[in-house]
């Protein structure tokens, strides 16, 4: 175990044991371990179904990163086998199926968004098809049958869609059990997960306790709002991706709600939770503008990715491109060879809009520019001029050479 003072590692547990954390179950028994000197399994789990992983999927992998500061192990299991199937713990319809070589691609990189974040050389990474693929139906059978169809259908989402009368996979009714079983794989000691995943962590315990291992405790966590409110996600597309740019991350961050703000500096930051309690107070006495907490709040999460340097020069493009109207120091430039086009087709090749279907929903959103000019008829022909400036929304920009 890493060397730590008494009273600092009695600091860091209780911080563990709070920061973000939704519910522990046992939290007294997780205490008594974390206090003890024993080296503890730390299971989480992540399904690739995307080649990007966000902030908001980062929340459990900084909590990760408590615990192995403490000395304890992250066992890190990559679903290569259940991101086939889907978890549907917030699901209100089934997800589109994902392919062993659409799994494969996205996992690629991974490691190394992670790695900014964990000492992966101290990560035990394992891979759920390294057992699922050794199993049998006779093997998965024995297995559901320690369950009810009824456990299954009383978890909040399925009982909505239930009642509803949305279909409801057989396979999404298995991924309980499958993602309870990775916990008795690598004999697990602790499970951490959004609070939307309460359901399956129990599900692990059962399974533990079928083949005569301990239970692990259990610690879920709160969710991230993604931009638009509500929960982060991939598939919205409302995320601020680890991976993303200096400049483009700060800018995200700058355009959250007022009301996310406390949120995403508990949840995203290492900011002490006192100081947040004092921002709190100050925001509601309004001794505090907002946007001043934001920059500090962008700044900081800039800063845990990329490091301080990116982090200040972010800071000062942001301020020249929305406090000043200034152009951004570094536009992405397009030569068209047309001297004329459609609008659809000019944003699609500017690489303003990654399609004609985004660019025409932009133009709706009345979110174009053109010299300044907001543009309002998708049908619109586009005479090319050397120099023209294409602006989507505040942060995207092409100017035409």
């Amino acid at each position: 175990m890493t060397k730590i003072r008494e009273t600092e590692k009695q600091k860091r547990i209780e911080e563990i044991l709070t920061r973000g954390v939704e519910e522990v179950i046992s939290k007294a028994l997780l205490a008594g371990k974390l206090k003890s000197r024993s080296k503890l399994r730390i299971k989480f789990g992540i399904d690739p179904t995307g080649s990007k992983i966000h902030i908001g999927r980062a929340v459990p992998l900084w909590k990760l990163k408590a615990f192995q500061e403490l000395g304890h192990q992250i066992v890190l299991i990559i679903g290569d086998f259940t991101g086939q199937i889907g978890d549907a713990s917030d699901k209100q319809a089934m997800r589109k199926r994902l392919s062993e070589q659409e799994a494969k691609e996205n996992l690629k990189n991974y490691a190394k968004q992670i790695g900014r974040i964990l000492d992966m050389d101290k990560v035990e990474i394992r891979y759920n098809s390294e057992w699922f693929k050794k199993m049998n139906i006779k093997d998965l059978l024995n297995l559901a049958m320690n369950f009810t169809v009824q456990q299954m259908i009383h978890r909040r989402n399925f009982k909505e869609r239930w009642d509803k009368g949305s279909p409801i996979g057989l396979h999404e009714i298995d991924y309980p059990l499958l993602q309870g079983f990775d916990s008795k794989a690598v004999k697990a000691d602790v499970e951490i997960g959004g609070f939307d995943q309460l359901f399956n962590l129990k599900i692990g315990r059962e399974i533990q306790k079928i083949f005569n291992q301990k239970p692990q405790d259990i610690m879920t966590l709160k969710m991230l709002p993604g931009l638009d409110g509500r929960k982060m996600s991939t598939s919205w597309g409302n995320v601020i991706n680890i991976a993303d740019k200096p400049k483009e991350q700060f800018g995200k961050i700058m355009s959250i709600k007022d009301e996310l703000i406390l949120s995403y500096l508990e949840l995203c930051t290492k900011t002490p939770l006192t100081e947040i309690k004092e921002i709190e107070e100050k925001l509601k006495a309004k001794k505090v503008n907002p946007r001043e907490i934001k920059l500090k709040l962008s700044r900081e999460i800039v800063s845990l990715y990329h490091g301080k340097k990116p982090a200040f020069e972010a800071e000062q493009e942001f301020e020249r491109v929305f406090k000043r109207k200034k152009l951004p120091s570094q536009i992405l430039e397009a030569r068209i060879k047309e001297k004329s086009l459609n609008l659809l087709d000019l944003l699609k090749k500017t690489k303003i809009a990654s399609s004609k279907a985004e660019a025409k929903r932009l133009i709706l959103q009345s979110g174009i520019k053109i010299d300044k000019e907001i543009q309002k008829d998708w049908r619109r022909r586009i005479k090319i001029k050397k120099g023209m400036i294409i602006q989507a929304g505040k942060r995207r920009f092409s100017r035409l050479i």
